[in-house]
């Protein structure tokens, strides 16, 4: 065979090779990033908390990437700052799907932005994961996929399974003060812990509202230390449980046993007032959470990545975890399906279980979730452990009374 004839033939075949390597790949874009849209609460009352998630998804998007990606192309996120708006956040997600044009979309943080995500993501027929929404029976939305398992009914058993803990701790209280937030998925949690105060026999002593964004607790402090209350039930988001402890601590009062709902957990923990507090978690930095796949690893890097900026607390717990979930069950569903398509995914999503750090997801139950996977933490010295159930605790771990 003459050199040219060769040259010619390889020519030919490479030529074929690549074209059979083109069709085995998605058809849309190539080489163009796939774009992934959310919003986070960057300012406003609910960013100390998503800073966590914006830290998360910044480390799971850089990793993607080194890992090649999605469908062989690189993975640009999309974040807008939401403001803590639920109106602006759903304005933001017309944006991300209209003039953006992103492929997929990821959830915001807390129930009001998240439902506001969902009217934009059923509008246009898009698949939405989530991964803080506090009140399952709202997201009526078929192709909505929760990162939280906290199960179809937590007012029920999550709320239940503080006052298990209680139950099996060193001073079992017979009186409750329930003193609540009004945001949505707060009150939610409150109005049940209520009725499981009654069905367990216990007494309520107080209970008090507050507007969202409220930043007065003073009189509030005061009327519970007035109930005299053997547990505080502090229906918290973000700085709410800061704020109302350091109003406490002005009159001189400490609560005898408390727990406090969906706290930032950093600047909390840092509160010696904290010590003893009690909240609930679906992971924690230590076994067994810690020995599943990939959460060693990112507890590394998030423990580097969260000091160098600054934060009060840099363990991994359930902000980050249910953030770095969100994103585990969009790449598996992905990377399943090999397409982009909301339909597909979603179908998909409703068929299979999804390995995420927090244990295999289902979304077959009611409003797409599964099984409830909430444990019970506490403060002690500084750091949050898990101390209920007890197979879950952290080594050598028990509930203390402050």
């Amino acid at each position: 065979m003459s050199h040219s004839r060769s040259i010619h033939r390889r020519t030919v075949l490479g030529a074929a090779a690549s074209a059979a390597l083109a069709a085995s790949l998605p058809s849309l874009a190539q080489g163009q990033p796939v774009r992934i849209g959310s919003t986070l609460a960057l300012t406003g009352p609910l960013s100390a908390t998503a800073q966590v998630h914006k830290l998360v998804g910044e480390i799971y998007v850089e990793s993607l990437n080194r890992r090649g990606g999605l469908l062989g192309r690189q993975v640009q996120w999309v974040l807008k700052d939401d403001q803590s708006k639920a109106d602006l956040t759903r304005t933001l997600y017309e944006q991300l799907v209209t003039d953006d044009k992103v492929d997929l979309l990821l959830g915001p943080y807390a129930t009001g932005g998240i439902l506001s995500a969902m009217g934009v993501a059923q509008r246009y027929n898009k698949v939405l994961v989530h991964h803080t929404l506090g009140v399952p029976s709202l997201a009526k939305y078929d192709m909505q996929f929760p990162a939280w398992s906290l199960g179809s009914d937590p007012g029920n058993t999550v709320t239940n399974s503080v006052f298990e803990a209680l139950a099996n701790g060193p001073k079992p209280p017979k009186t409750v003060a329930v003193v609540t937030s009004k945001f949505p998925s707060i009150h939610f949690m409150s109005m049940g812990a209520r009725e499981i105060i009654k069905k367990r026999n216990l007494q309520e002593v107080l209970f008090l509202e507050w507007e969202f964004g409220n930043r007065d607790f003073g009189p509030i402090a005061a009327r519970v230390k007035d109930a005299k209350p053997d547990f505080v039930w502090v229906g918290a988001i973000g700085l709410d449980g800061n704020l109302l402890l350091d109003a406490m601590k002005k009159i001189d009062y400490k609560p005898p046993q408390h727990f406090y709902m969906y706290p930032a957990p950093g600047p909390l923990v840092t509160l010696p007032e904290a010590n003893g507090a009690l909240s609930v978690t679906i992971f924690e930095d230590h076994p067994p959470f810690s020995n599943r796949p990939m959460a060693a690893e990112f507890i590394k890097t998030y423990h580097e990545r969260a000091q160098k900026a600054g934060f009060p607390d840099i363990s991994v717990e359930t902000q980050a975890a249910a953030s770095f979930t969100a994103w585990q069950i969009l790449e598996a569903a992905v990377v399943a399906t090999k397409s982009l398509d909301d339909k597909v995914l979603g179908e998909y999503l409703k068929k299979n279980r999804v390995n995420t750090i927090q244990g295999a997801l289902r979304f077959d139950g009611p409003s797409n979730y599964g099984d409830d996977l909430m444990r019970i933490k506490q403060v002690q010295g500084g750091k949050w452990v898990v101390v209920w159930p007890r197979e879950f605790a952290a080594p050598g771990a028990r509930m203390i009374a402050p």
